[in-house]
């Protein structure tokens, strides 16, 4: 039985590639299984490989756990599809799309075709593995931490303020001393305005007037 050794690359990922060997009677399944095997990620999310051109464009889909829009468009399952039915091209290239959620997109390309398996092999098998998988859920958002009940508010910290630039703010303190320099202003403004314009200011000389009136 033949053997096709397809070279496995991350879209994104220049560093990392695996070599895999496959018969060429066994499914697209057993390629992406063995894909995942090499990657240490759980297989068991959507994924459809494409049959591509050259330039990497998306053509015929085939797919594995499809959703409802894929099983009404009746798209080839994986596990029913044999690779040999999509090889004829020395270097046929397959786009590969892992998860769709958070998904991996994969560039796999057939390198060569083997007449011989390799005795006692168990395939597909990885023959080649260059460069570490990045992690499968590598960028879930982190939580903001809610600091315990009781704990004082880090106001400074929280505001990305640092000790220096505390130097522009008025020094406020305990003691109820900026309350008494407000005080004392607000009193000698009162004393001020209060002598300029006393409240029995008249009243003196009204009675006077009244009461020394002739009628």
């Amino acid at each position: 039985m033949a053997l096709y050794r397809f070279r496995v690359t991350f879209e994104d990922y220049d560093d990392v590639m695996r070599e895999i060997d496959v018969k060429s009677n066994q499914t697209f399944e057993d390629l992406h299984r063995a894909i995942h095997q090499s990657t240490g990620y759980n297989s068991e999310y959507p994924s459809s490989f494409y049959i591509s051109n050259d330039q990497w464009m998306k053509g015929e889909e085939i797919t594995y756990l499809p959703n409802q829009k894929r099983i009404d468009r009746r798209v080839p399952l994986m596990d029913n599809v044999k690779l040999l039915s999509f090889i004829d091209d020395p270097h046929q290239k397959f786009y590969y799309t892992f998860n769709f959620d958070r998904p991996f997109d994969f560039h796999v390309e057939l390198m060569k075709i083997i007449l011989e398996e390799k005795p006692g092999t168990v395939y597909p098998a990885v023959i080649k593995s260059v460069g570490e998988a990045p992690k499968q859920f590598g960028n879930i958002p982190t939580v903001p931490i809610v600091p315990p009940e009781g704990d004082d508010f880090d106001f400074l910290n929280e505001m990305g303020i640092s000790e220096e630039d505390t130097e522009d703010f008025s020094e406020v303190t305990d003691t109820g001393e900026e309350d008494d320099e407000v005080k004392k202003v607000e009193d000698e403004e009162d004393d001020e305005f209060g002598n300029e314009f006393p409240d029995d200011e008249g009243f003196e000389d009204e009675g006077k007037l009244s009461g020394g009136e002739d009628y």
